[in-house]
């Protein structure tokens, strides 16, 4: 099982999340860890080379983006509330940034 590794605030922001959403979260995030793929997700190239989202439905829109193609461990590189039905840019912005921090230092 591959560790989990919080990116900048990516932990803070998880732990703010509604119980039942930070649940359903920790189960996907579990999935990863395991070499599974989340329940629902979708690939974010814009990030980088094997980033995810992953989607959580509970008491409203919830996402995680990670990264697990690094041997290392699975990094969580943002975890917020989704507002909008697209992805907004601050947030891909962030997530990008944190998976260059991620590149450079494996």
């Amino acid at each position: 099982m591959k560790p989990l590794k919080f990116i900048g605030s990516s932990l803070a922001d998880l732990s703010a999340f509604p119980f039942l959403a930070r649940k359903a979260a920790g189960f996907e995030l579990w999935q990863v860890q395991e070499g599974l793929m989340p329940s629902d997700f979708k690939p974010l190239l814009e990030v980088g080379a094997g980033a995810y989202e992953i989607r959580v439905h509970v008491a409203g829109e919830w996402r995680v983006i990670f990264v697990a193609r690094f041997s290392a461990a699975v990094y969580v590189l943002h975890a917020f509330q989704k507002k909008t039905r697209k992805t907004g840019k601050p947030d891909i912005e962030l997530a990008r940034r944190r998976y260059k921090q991620i590149e450079s230092g494996s």
